[in-house]
């Protein structure tokens, strides 16, 4: 028998770092550092620090595979060095030493070329020669091609920045993806998603919040201001206008003369101005994601598309996308953002490098840590909370769920990607009307316009929810889509239902998740109703991944039960 071919595929430039590791082309483990390190998205974005490794991500993989570094085959990064460069001289606006600076782009870069060297050190041998750095887009379309169900697509990345593009449409057949067109900073769509958000009060990584907060606005307020500052341009194309934008600087007067309204500074209530402008912005990228998408129709004939890069997770584009007629089957890789480069370098080495044949499709998300029961009873005893055995942990947390208890849901293996989908989640009654504020008021701590969204059962969704009629997209089960939710259910579920009637669900399979499906299946049958409210595990923090972590926001917060494993832990 040959010997098997190991692929390690790492993200560590920007944020988001992770890794993820192949079999003979087979995902054995995918994993965000955070979840580890317990720090959000890894590490912040900086020019001086590029050459922080995923080394627990990188440690964890090894040890699922059971190999060591020397024992991997291929080093796949998810970055072209040298293509960063271009951003010298290429904008006007800039902070000395830092982005688009000679001196902080020389430096980002010759941080960034330590990695081989760091590599070496950590497998105590040079492993050099196995290391491939692939451009940053390419890792993107590649994470959501090669693992969809197509043998050929349209492909779509779209985000902040890679090396210097922001934007690339391509084309996916067989083990071969190629570009057809890419669009280049400061044209950026997620940049635009970032300043937005920082000038309206938030940070640039809270462009989901500004998401939510869209639902409560007025688009046409500020709609021909988004004109003036994005223009939709032939072939594809889109503009961004940087006189106004100024990226890198920390600088909003020309976007507060545009919009006539100061920069809002952490306001302790939510003014119109807000929501009017997040509406706004909301609408002026639908339009740019369905001027991508049908460029892309007209150049590629196929009835599928796969998108990636972190606007692919804006949940309200896609859905919109979802009811264009342009597609008939959408797929976005779970980790859309820059964690899923990981894996897109990882199966562009093994399809397009290697030539070989494409064998996994990415139908579930549960690729992290796994503990048993003896792991998790260890982790109790230690803690001294009081706990018991159940004979059926579904029945039980059904139970209480229904009884308008919440409990944290910890099971099998952890989630690859930003939404905790049904292993590392925090569970309540979608039927009560003040369980969002109950959630944020005990453990939670978000505001209060942002939605909390539904595990539904897969097989009974179309009776509470409008699913498009002409596509459909296995994505759902991502939490990855924005549906309607029928009128007659709005008043019987308005936990998960959004100021505008919509919900992101996460369609639950029985055969990706058995234990899941049992539990909101026995559920149903307490309350006629095949849903619950889901949400993240964790509380200002990065999601939960170890036993200790669990017991550790449970014990802290007001959450009234845990199931962990087969163990239903209280605080009575």
């Amino acid at each position: 028998m040959k010997n098997p071919i190991y692929i390690l595929g790492l993200n560590f430039v920007y944020h988001e770092l992770s890794a993820c590791i192949l079999k003979n082309g087979k995902i054995l483990a995918a994993v965000e550092e955070e979840r580890f390190s317990r720090i959000k998205r890894g590490k912040k974005s900086l020019v001086d620090n590029p050459d922080t490794l995923p080394e627990k991500s990188i440690q964890y993989c090894l040890d699922v595979a059971g190999i060591s570094l020397k024992d991997v085959d291929y080093f796949g990064l998810s970055f072209f060095p040298d293509d960063r460069l271009k951003n010298i001289n290429s904008d006007p606006y800039y902070i000395e030493d830092d982005w688009g600076s000679k001196k902080g782009e020389k430096l980002f870069h010759r941080k960034i070329m330590r990695i081989p060297s760091m590599l070496n050190k950590l497998a105590n041998s040079n492993i050099t020669k196995k290391i491939l750095w692939i451009p940053h887009h390419i890792c993107h379309a590649s994470s959501a091609f090669f693992v969809s169900p197509f043998s050929e697509s349209a492909i779509l990345s779209v985000d902040g920045i890679g090396e210097f593009s922001s934007t690339w449409l391509g084309y996916g057949k067989d083990n071969n993806i190629q570009v057809i067109k890419e669009i280049s900073y400061p044209n950026s769509l997620g940049f635009l998603w970032e300043k937005i958000s920082a000038y309206v009060g938030f940070t640039e990584y809270d462009s989901s919040k500004v998401m939510g907060l869209a639902a409560y606005g007025n688009p046409k307020r500020f709609y021909k201001t988004f004109q003036n500052i994005v223009a939709l341009c032939s072939e594809g194309e889109f503009t961004v206008d940087n006189n106004i934008m100024r990226f890198r600087l920390d600088n909003f007067k020309p976007l507060e003369k545009i919009f006539g309204i100061k920069r809002i500074n952490s306001p302790a209530e939510i003014t119109r101005d807000q929501k009017d402008i997040a509406a706004a912005l909301q609408k002026i990228t639908n339009d740019i994601v369905i001027h991508l998408a049908k460029f892309l129709k007209r150049r590629v004939e196929t009835k599928n598309i796969c998108m990636a890069g972190g606007v692919a997770l804006n949940c309200v584009s896609n859905g919109i996308l979802m009811n264009q007629n342009l597609y008939e089957h959408l797929y976005i890789q779970p980790a859309a953002n820059d964690a899923g480069t990981a894996l897109g370098v990882a199966y562009y080495i093994w399809n397009q490098i290697l030539k070989k044949n494409r064998v996994a499709v990415m139908d579930n998300v549960y690729w992290g840590p796994h503990y048993s029961n003896t792991d998790i009873k260890t982790a109790l005893d230690q803690t001294g909370v009081s706990y018991h055995k159940a004979k059926d942990i579904t029945k039980e947390v059904a139970e209480k769920i229904s009884e308008g208890n919440i409990v944290g849901w910890f099971q099998g293996r952890a989630e690859w990607g930003p939404r905790a989908l049904g292993n590392r989640s925090l569970l309540a009654d979608p039927r009560r009307s003040d369980m969002k504020k109950i959630l944020n008021e005990r453990i939670k701590r978000r505001e209060p316009f942002r939605p909390f969204a539904p595990s539904v059962l897969s097989e009974k969704a179309s009776s509470w929810f409008v699913m498009p009629k002409n596509c459909e997209s296995i994505s759902a089960e991502f939490m990855e889509v924005n549906y309607d939710v029928k009128k007659l259910r709005q008043k019987q579920i308005p936990a998960v239902t959004h100021v505008d009637g919509t919900s992101r669900i996460q369609l639950v399979n029985k055969k990706t998740n058995p234990l899941y499906h049992k539990l909101i299946s026995r559920f149903c049958k307490l309350t006629g109703v095949p849903l619950v409210l889901n949400t993240s595990f964790n509380d200002n923090e990065p999601i939960v991944c170890s036993p200790d972590d669990a017991i550790k926001t449970f014990s802290r917060t007001k959450m009234d039960y845990l199931a962990i494993g087969n163990y239903l832990v209280s605080k009575k």
